[in-house]
């Protein structure tokens, strides 16, 4: 039987901070995720890195912890955020008494909120509506919430901290009120065994209260679904909010190539109820037009939705009345000594989450050595003298991209790079990963398939979503000798993870581009049977 200090259960953001930040204080844990690291609400979301600017009014709490937040993240994690900037824009038939609270509101809370000319709005942002009433600029950003959760992983790596994904938590064991474990099951191999424990700490997000109920415990909490869309273009240079009571559909974030638009807010049946609805992308589109009329000229890639374990301990709160503060519970109340869960937040502040309840777990383990995930970068930056090698062998702005995607792997990569010219190739476009990238992730034994080599490259994560990259990685990793698996079971299982809660947008541009997909997937590798149907 394995044994540690403490498990985790709960690979997004939250999970992994805590992870970190218990092997920089000297705590033996394990993380235990049942499928890839940010799988779920950590990369379900509009990639936006907080000012607090949506939230001065209403929570002023959550404001001031986002912008705080959002100042260590650009410190400690400069790599995984897009210093894009943000406006806020007030449009004629939006209230002007609102302006003037909001105004005040950031002020209160020392977040900066510079004006802006209207005129200068639009010339910054030349696809802007030019109706704009008032314009503010605030230190909004964008943020890859894959990359955020994998460099948390490889730093708590470097202090004892262990990563375990497509491990599903099935049970959690206790002696007389008291947890002494965690069972598990290994979703690969189906194998299950127990790792004892002193400290169960419940990061599961919309799936707390079901991680809980293994205990006998309870979490009162409400998973609300979000819906949001994709386009091909980044149309903005910035993030874009409208300056209005925080409502659907109010913010555009560049991110990489594309620009996302969301989100609703609506009650989910279930943590897992992450359809996208057609009216929710129809409305979406309706008031996204507001603010770029020329939306509609814009192909978009998909829709898709993530829940957010909204906590409340008013059991009548839910959506956009419900807090975005988080919690961190103590079961010991219940009688179930050594559970905690983390509840609540959002990405922005996963690391003060993480800290307060690392902070409630060292207390209960007797450790006194303070948090310092504040102040320390997650990764390194490159040498000044591997960064020049690199740039002879990836392509123009190849380098710098990935090393910020591939941090401590970087130097393995480039050395690939210099000792075999082959590696060289570029295997997806949209976002310059080459071959040696490619093998390199595929060699970790957290790489199981296309689809976890996808988060941490992000190959297939641009305009073409895959349909050309995606052939290339799968030729890549079979050349590798990647596993025992067959070509059309890394593809079959690449498309229903890549497909799975996005709902294609069929009019127009979109149809022809999805018949162009299937196509292409069908006629490679007879993936819808065609062939077996006409007897061939």
């Amino acid at each position: 039987m394995t044994k540690t200090q403490a498990v985790i259960i709960g690979g997004g953001a939250t999970g992994a901070g805590i992870l970190r930040d218990l092997a920089m204080r000297g705590v033996k844990a394990v993380l235990v995720e049942r499928r890839d690291l940010a799988y779920g609400t950590s990369s379900r979301f509009h990639g936006l890195l907080h000012s607090g600017g949506r939230y001065v009014v209403k929570d002023p709490e959550s404001a001031s912890e986002c912008i705080a937040e959002n100042r260590i993240l650009r410190k400690i994690a400069h790599q995984c955020v897009e210093d894009t900037e943000g406006f806020f824009v007030r449009l004629p038939e939006d209230d002007p008494a609102f302006e003037q609270q909001w105004l005040a509101a950031c002020r209160a809370l020392g977040l900066p909120a510079a004006p802006l000319a209207p005129a200068e709005a639009v010339r910054l942002e030349p696809n802007l509506t030019p109706r704009i009433a008032a314009a503010y600029r605030v230190p909004d950003a964008a943020v890859d919430g894959f990359r955020l959760c994998w460099h948390n992983a490889a730093a708590a790596a470097r202090h004892g901290g262990e990563v375990l994904t497509y491990t599903e938590a099935v049970g959690i064991v206790t002696d007389a009120g008291k947890v002494t474990g965690v069972a598990v099951r290994d979703l690969l191999s189906g194998e299950t065994r127990t790792i004892a424990c002193d400290l169960v700490i419940n990061a599961a997000g919309s799936w707390v209260d079901k991680v809980a109920a293994l205990a006998g415990a309870e979490v009162r909490v409400k998973p609300d679904r979000g819906t949001l869309i994709a386009f091909n273009h980044r149309f903005a240079s910035r993030v874009i909010n409208r300056l209005r009571p925080p409502a659907d559909g109010d913010i555009f974030v560049p991110h990489g190539s594309v620009t996302i638009l969301g989100t609703t807010s609506a009650a989910a049946d279930r943590p897992d109820d992450t359809a996208p609805r057609s009216d929710e992308v129809l409305k979406l589109l309706r008031i996204g037009e507001a603010l770029f009329e020329n939306l509609a000229d814009y192909r978009i890639l998909r829709a898709f939705a993530g829940t957010r374990p909204l906590y409340s301990a008013a059991p009548g709160a839910e959506g956009r009345a419900a807090s975005r503060a988080f919690a961190v519970i103590d079961h010991r109340a219940e009688g179930v000594d050594g559970l905690i869960t983390v509840v609540g937040g959002k990405l922005t502040t996963y690391r003060l989450m993480a800290e307060k309840a690392a902070d409630l777990a060292c207390e209960r383990l007797g450790v006194s050595v303070p948090c310092r995930t504040a102040d320390e970068p997650l990764v390194a930056d490159p040498a000044p003298g591997l960064l020049a090698a690199a740039k002879k062998h990836f392509p123009a702005g190849g380098a710098e991209l990935a090393a910020a995607r591939l941090g401590d792997a970087f130097g393995a990569v480039v050395r690939r790079l210099e000792d075999n010219p082959a590696d060289r190739a570029l295997i997806c476009e949209c976002e310059l990963v080459t071959l040696g990238e490619i093998k390199e992730i595929a060699a970790l034994p957290t790489t199981h398939g296309l689809g976890d080599l996808r988060r941490r490259t992000r190959l297939g994560m641009g305009t073409c979503q895959g349909a050309f990259c995606g052939l290339r990685g799968i030729g890549a990793l079979c050349a590798a000798g990647f596993a025992d698996q067959s070509a059309d079971k890394l593809l079959r299982d690449f498309i229903e993870e890549r497909w799975a809660g996005i709902r294609p947008v069929l009019w127009g541009k979109q149809l022809r581009e999805q018949e162009l997909l299937r196509g292409i997937y069908g006629a490679s590798l007879n993936i819808d049977g065609a062939m077996h149907d006409e007897g061939i």
